[in-house]
This record gives structure tokens, C-alpha cells and sequence, in this order.
């Protein structure tokens, strides 16, 4: 069973892209998690709203039992 918070995985360092469009929207993603996803207005907006998709997905994902990715440490 996992005893991880959704405050211990909104703590981790996951990799995030930012996507502009040719409309002005942004695209943003976190490839680690998939489907946690979004756009958004500006960079600001679309990061913004990552952060509430990014908390969703954590607590569904803890809710169902689904496995939650963890990012790995980079080694410099």
C-alpha cells in the first residue's frame, strides 16, 4: 500500500513542457504522468493550470490505486 501524500508528489522535481501554438495558446504536459495535461492563455495561465491538473491527477491516481511515476534522479 502506498503511505505517499499528495503532498509528497507535489514536492518531486517532475519535468514539465511548454508548448506555445500558432493560435497564442500554450501547451503544457507533464510526460512522466500521462494524460496530465493542459493549455492555457499565456505561459503564466497554462502553468497555472498544470499545477490544478497536476494535484487532480496525484489525487485520483491515489484514490484508485494507480501507480504514481516518480522522477528519477539526474546525475550531474
Amino acid at each position: 500500500m502506498n503511505n505517499k501524500t499528495v503532498e509528497y508528489y507535489l514536492s518531486l522535481p517532475y519535468s514539465i513542457e511548454l508548448i506555445p501554438d500558432e493560435d497564442g495558446y500554450w501547451f503544457a504536459r507533464m510526460p512522466l504522468l500521462e494524460g496530465c495535461m493542459t493549455n492555457g492563455e499565456s505561459r503564466e495561465d497554462a502553468l497555472t493550470m498544470l499545477d490544478d491538473a497536476f494535484r487532480g491527477w496525484i489525487e485520483t491516481a491515489l484514490e484508485q490505486g494507480i501507480p504514481i511515476p516518480e522522477p528519477k534522479p539526474v546525475e550531474l
